[in-house]
């Protein structure tokens, strides 16, 4: 198959759970034969033809000089390059700004779509642009061949607004067996005595749901903010909490290892998306040992059913932070083995490679 990955920044992943997905899945897919293409946008700090056996295509991004706006030049500039290239099956990695063009993708070739989350419930956009949003999902529906959802709440939606059936496969994370207790020495913190979370800093990730009732709780525990803060939420939240010294905005960290050995390492791992799918998040605290405390939302329930403790508003957390994950280990060690089960890479990965097989058979 040669097969083309479009709707990521690129990879080596430095951004978010579908640039993470595209690297495992693509060099996946190279080493069992097939000739695979990954877009990656010029932004992107990784400038090399390949990676690990994966081919790598630049295309301009205006986003560093138009902002938003630039991820349409971006996924446009990808499609007509696409058009030239023969490819068998392009894989459409959501579709906030691609499915716009859809109707420009090649007709010859294969086009599945992973849906993504719902897009236009995400608060961090007016209402006119969450308009806009739902057209979009309705325009990637149209222009694409097969979909796949991430979670069944997504493939439940799809069903009932669009009458269109989606292969349900979720991402996929790897039990962390390697901890590695000095490497929280530059952050200051001892096993098991401080609480975190990793998210983007917006609204509907309820990270300031999360950190007003770790400041009503009023208890003396350290609390690790990651995530870039150098947006204008990310700033208004780091600006709102400067008094309170327990909670510390760590930034961004893309290092797995050192990831992996916050989340092994803490006491309680807060997760408060509320939009979307399996997020990969999620799975990568399930998988790094962590007493999990998330959003009450039919995502999350999905996935840790009665594995976890869940919050809906700030006035949850004095009850919550009394927790600890010596007093739950049992729920950490059933959430391990739904990784091993159910979720490991190689797993979702082999369904990904016969899912798109299957597609490319029933075109042709």
């Amino acid at each position: 198959m040669k097969l083309a990955i479009i709707g990521t920044r690129g990879i080596p992943n430095y951004h978010g759970g579908f640039e993470q997905f595209a690297e495992f899945f693509a060099v996946y897919m190279s080493n069992q034969g097939h000739e695979t293409y990954v877009y990656n946008s010029n932004l992107h700090p990784y400038k090399e033809k390949a990676f690990k056996g994966v081919h790598i295509i630049h295309e301009g991004d205006l986003e560093d000089k138009i902002g938003t706006a630039g991820q349409f030049v971006y996924d446009l500039n990808c499609i007509l390059d696409a058009k030239k290239r023969d490819f068998d099956l392009i894989l459409q990695l959501g579709y906030t700004s691609s499915s716009v063009w859809g109707r420009l993708l090649p007709k010859k070739t294969t086009i599945v779509t992973n849906m993504d989350g719902l897009e236009w419930k995400r608060s961090k956009y007016n209402k006119q642009v969450q308009k806009f949003l739902k057209r979009a999902e309705n325009w990637a529906i149209k222009t694409s061949d097969f979909l796949v959802s991430d979670s069944l709440g997504i493939q439940k939606h799809i069903k009932e607004t669009y009458q269109k059936d989606s292969e349900y496969i979720a991402y996929g994370a790897e039990v962390f067996n390697s901890p590695n207790i000095s490497a929280l020495k530059e952050y200051g913190v001892g096993e098991g005595s401080y609480n975190m979370l990793i998210a983007r800093l917006e609204p509907e990730n309820n990270v300031e749901t999360i950190l007003d009732g770790v400041v009503l709780a009023n208890q003396s525990v350290p609390f690790l903010v990651i995530g870039k803060y150098n947006t204008k939420y990310g700033t208004y939240l780091k600006e709102k909490y400067a008094a309170e010294k327990e909670i510390r905005f760590l930034g961004g960290i893309y290092n797995l290892e050192l990831l992996n050995n916050l989340r092994y390492f803490s006491n309680i791992y807060f997760h408060g998306h509320s939009v979307g799918g399996t997020n990969p998040s999620l799975l990568e605290a399930m998988a790094s040992s962590c007493f999990i405390v998330a959003h009450d939302n039919i995502f999350n329930r999905s996935i840790l059913g009665e594995d976890a403790l869940y919050f809906e508003k700030k006035e949850d957390f004095p009850a919550l932070l009394t927790q600890t994950k010596t007093a739950n280990l049992q729920k950490v060690s059933n959430n391990i083995n739904k990784i091993k089960n159910d979720f490991t890479w190689e797993l979702i990965n082999q369904k990904y490679e016969q899912y798109l097989l299957k597609c490319l058979k029933s075109k042709s």
